[in-house]
């Protein structure tokens, strides 16, 4: 399995992979507003692969009503990072390229390096962004992916999806996981925007991947 990490200096915001960061919700990156849920999907590897997939393949986010277009592969080759076992311990760096995969419509599953311009609106609120694929993440029990924002967005940031297959109780848990600085002069001004705003995205993310609302965290 691998795990795929995009780094660069195109993002606008300067904490590039600060979604990872287990105390994110105490520390967030300066002037930004951090957020976080999980849902439990239900358990075992079908549901796992099952879910993974759909992530990959964007279902999160046009299932919540947003549009995916201008979607263009990273400039070089991607490179495959190093592989962890089931506990997060790196197992050997590889330096083979990644094999791009693609949906039954062809649109390209998430790859470092990747970059997308993300419409639609989301209570009312623009949720317009040219993004960037930062990182990422197919292990045996955790698979997902952190987008960051490059521009045109009213707030700048970064968003982190997925799923993880818990080895203690074989429970599939969905997490997303963000922060957004204000960018456009009214979200500034009324920072509870910012929160209305991610709450609102949060909700159709895990309604995507799980309609039938399986026991929030």
């Amino acid at each position: 399995m691998r795990r795929g990490t995009f780094r660069d200096d195109t993002v606008d915001y300067a904490a590039v992979g600060a979604t990872h960061a287990p105390d994110l919700m105490q520390y967030p990156p300066e002037r930004s507003v951090p957020a976080e849920n999980s849902w439990r999907l239900g358990s075992g590897e079908d549901r796992f692969r099952t879910a993974g997939e759909a992530l990959l393949s964007w279902t999160a986010q046009r299932a919540a009503g947003l549009r995916i277009e201008d979607v263009r592969p990273a400039a070089g080759p991607a490179y495959s990072g190093v592989s962890f076992d089931a506990e997060g311990n790196p197992i050997a760096p590889s330096t083979r390229e990644v094999e791009q995969r693609f949906d039954a419509e062809g649109m390209p599953f998430a790859g470092p390096g990747m970059t997308l311009r993300l419409q639609g609106r989301v209570a009312g609120m623009r949720a317009d962004a040219e993004l960037r694929v930062i990182s990422v993440t197919e292990e045996p029990r955790r698979i997902g992916f952190v987008l960051g924002t490059v521009g045109g967005s009213v707030v700048s940031g970064e968003e982190l999806f997925e799923i993880e297959w818990r080895e203690d109780n074989d429970e599939v848990w969905f997490t997303v996981r963000a922060f957004d600085a204000p960018n456009a002069l009214i979200y500034r001004v009324i920072r509870a925007l910012v929160k209305r705003r991610r709450k609102e995205l949060f909700a159709r993310y895990l309604r995507a991947i799980s309609p039938l609302y399986a026991t929030p965290l």
